[in-house]
């Protein structure tokens, strides 16, 4: 999907949820006053956000963005939490965490598009993202340490297992920031471009034209095969495979190979 391409806004709100006819999705972090900064209520926003979208057959990708031209997320809104008491910070945990769980859990691939900083939460919330898309001058860092907590929307497993044990180590415990291009040689990001919003829609608009459910199974699979045995992680791709192999989508893919034409996907609504 290209910039130019119409979407049509769903939300206004702290989280706008811009869909594409291609089947692309734009969530686009919208507190720019305090630069992204996640309240209780930006939370709850981007709970929401994400669960419209699962739930949505037609969703082929996902783009997260922000408003924000030099912010993609600051982290916590920690004027907010300053004015918590210790049984108001619990009770405000659980929703906290659904809401980055809620990225992560998306069914379609997800591309973080950072420009700024990306900081704390915001981190996270790229983290939870299947790929990461970022400009030079972006910023990423998980400070946590620094101010008496700990990552605690993902960090600390989704980093590890993004760049390897001393390599997380390094950042949380320093809790240093750390620019694009070092990001990129971190292994943080997986591309760094001038314009990683522009970048992130080309991109999720190249897998948007491929099948729905084989897509959706792929992604099944890596997930799924992630934190058990190579046997188990081989069964659980075969699943993937039959739930794919006999599905209207393989079917429609193979014919129109055979046509050399461009298939015509009947997605999940034709399983």
């Amino acid at each position: 999907m290209s910039q130019d391409a119409a979407q049509q806004p769903m939300s206004t709100d702290l989280v706008q949820v811009l869909r594409d006819d291609s089947g692309v999705v734009e969530l686009v972090l919208n507190r720019p006053e305090a630069m992204n900064a996640v309240s209780t209520a930006m939370a709850r926003a981007l709970t929401d956000a994400a669960r419209s979208v699962a739930a949505d057959d037609t969703t082929r990708a996902v783009v997260v963005s922000s408003s924000h031209p030099k912010a993609f997320c600051v982290g916590a809104d920690l004027k907010e939490r300053n004015t918590l008491t210790d049984d108001e910070l619990r009770a405000q945990r659980p929703g906290n965490r659904t809401a980055y769980r809620s990225v992560l859990d998306l069914p379609v691939p997800v591309i973080a598009a950072v420009a700024g900083y990306a900081l704390g939460g915001g981190c996270e919330i790229a983290l939870s993202c299947d790929l990461i898309v970022a400009s030079p001058e972006a910023t990423f860092a998980l400070p946590e340490v620094s101010v008496g907590v700990i990552p605690g929307g993902g960090g600390t497993q989704l980093l590890t297992r993004r760049i390897g044990w001393s390599r997380a180590a390094d950042l949380i415990f320093t809790a240093r920031r750390v620019g694009g291009e070092a990001a990129l040689a971190l292994g943080i990001v997986d591309r760094v471009v001038d314009d990683p919003r522009a970048a992130a829609l080309e991109l999720a608009g190249r897998i948007a034209a491929h099948s729905p459910v084989g897509v959706r199974n792929a992604k099944a699979a890596m997930r799924g095969g992630m934190d058990v045995s190579l046997a188990e992680g081989l069964d659980i791709e075969d699943a993937r495979w039959h739930d794919t192999a006999f599905s209207a989508d393989r079917a429609e893919g193979v014919a129109a190979f055979a046509e050399k034409r461009s298939p015509n996907w009947p997605g999940l609504s034709g399983r």
